[in-house]
């Protein structure tokens, strides 16, 4: 399809200091179809579904501590919910049907979230009942929760990415229950979106300092994110704190985020791509960061400190209590026989469960203030980005905070956490077509 872009508004002239975002916050989000366009004027609107009328829905900001509270309304045919990715909140509140609440009706039903949010950084809000096709078709927004003294920067930004599966019409292709895509690497699109459209580039100004607030929201495309005569920090990883570092790209699996460190240095009037290159032979031009001719705002950049941590319990790794999770199954994997499990292509620990997953046991009972280390199996042939709700999590022994960790084909890997949120809590992959055919479990924290 043409390529169709928009450029960014210009650019801030001085770092700026914190806002209020209290004023014109919305507090209510109604989910109901729209029509958007996704690739340019060349191609008729999208049919999507939406919050508020928009893909991505209304971005929600708050300042670490602050209540959020918002009404959600269900305009669609549908029943759906709201799961507040990342967020360490209440178990009533984390949006999983059945589990946690019962799904909101279709065709007028409302259901109110109200919680604290204690941690600062990048967090998301989409569906959990319906998941692939329904954040297939657009129900996802950004969550911003700000330090209470964020570090200065010119222009604080968020780039939610997300792929479709579109025809030559822009319409999105019906097959949300392809079992092809659901035994395979998940529902790969064809056109991939920034803020819900197709981009050709983005303006920047030299000598500006952005923070980039990155978010994908799609159900199984991963994304290997490079700039090209750019070095940007990663200062942050699902919300949470890291050492500033840049390794050549940043990975990231569904649902996961990142924070990035970008110093506008290039010269003005350049050009530079931002190539996605995680799949090999499929590597693709994202956008350019194309520069103003405007003179440099600044010709040297300030130093910048690790941002602060999140007030997140420290796991007593002596004392911790282990177990081994094993994730099986799959098209060249142990799937399960499908005479006996029509449908699902995933097992959890031997075990398959419907996305009906409260009908099942728990995987496992914690005892609320314990330390748990959880060896996660990935004993498949594809990558699956697991996610822990209600807690965060550190990878390895010292490793990154976060909510999900993306294991590699045929690999292992270990998390540690206080089990400090009592309740019952998904455990599950992020690829939306393996988490509804059987790659789910239940952790309950007693």
């Amino acid at each position: 399809m043409d390529r169709r872009g928009f450029l960014a508004s210009a650019a801030a002239l001085s770092l700026s200091p914190r806002v209020s975002f209290s004023q014109g916050r919305p507090t209510r989000l109604r989910l109901a179809a729209a029509r958007q366009s996704l690739v340019g004027a060349a191609h008729p609107p999208t049919e999507v579904w939406a919050y508020n009328g928009t893909v991505p829905g209304p971005a929600l900001r708050y300042v670490q501590g602050e209540r959020l509270r918002i009404e959600v309304e269900n305009a669609l045919d549908v029943e759906t919910t709201v799961h507040w990715h990342g967020i360490r909140l209440p178990n009533a509140m984390d949006g999983v049907p059945h589990l946690t609440q019962p799904p909101i009706a279709a065709k007028g039903g409302r259901f109110v979230y109200e919680f604290q949010l204690p941690d600062a950084g990048t967090f998301w809000y989409h569906p959990h009942f319906g998941s692939p096709e329904q954040v297939g078709r657009g129900l996802y927004g950004a969550l911003i929760v700000e330090e209470r003294n964020p570090p200065p920067v010119d222009r604080d930004l968020v780039w939610v990415l997300s792929d479709w599966r579109l025809d030559r019409q822009a319409a999105i292709s019906g097959d949300f229950a392809s079992a092809m895509d659901a035994s395979h690497a998940g529902r790969i699109g064809n056109t991939v979106t920034v803020n819900g459209a197709v981009v050709d580039s983005f303006a920047v100004r030299a000598g500006e300092r952005l923070r980039l607030r990155l978010i994908n929201a799609s159900s199984a495309r991963i994304y290997g994110l490079s700039f090209e005569g750019h070095a940007p920090r990663i200062i942050a990883l699902d919300g949470h704190a890291v050492e500033p570092h840049w390794d050549g790209r940043v990975v990231l699996g569904p649902g996961m985020r990142a924070d990035l460190l970008l110093d506008c240095a290039a010269k003005p009037g350049s050009a530079h791509r931002v190539i996605d290159g995680f799949y090999r032979q499929r590597a693709y031009e994202l956008l350019k960061l194309q520069y103003g001719g405007e003179k440099p705002l600044r010709e040297a950049f300030m130093p910048f400190a690790r941002l602060p941590p999140n007030p997140v319990p420290v796991p007593a790794l002596s004392g911790a209590q282990r177990h081994r999770i094993v994730f099986g199954g799959g098209m060249m994997g142990a799937m399960p026989a499908q005479s006996q499990h029509r449908g699902l292509f995933w097992t959890v620990n031997g075990v398959a469960v419907p996305e009906h997953h409260h009908q099942h046991s728990p995987i496992l009972t914690l005892r609320r203030g314990q330390s748990y280390v959880l060896e996660l199996v990935n004993d498949t042939a594809w990558h699956h980005p697991i996610h822990l709700h209600g807690h965060a999590f550190r990878a390895g022994a010292a490793g990154a905070w976060g909510d999900s960790i993306l294991l590699d084909p045929n690999s292992r890997a270990e998390i540690a956490f206080v089990a400090d949120n009592p309740g019952d809590w998904m455990l599950h992959c992020h690829v939306l077509e393996h988490q509804a055919t059987g790659m789910m479990a239940v952790v309950r924290v007693a």
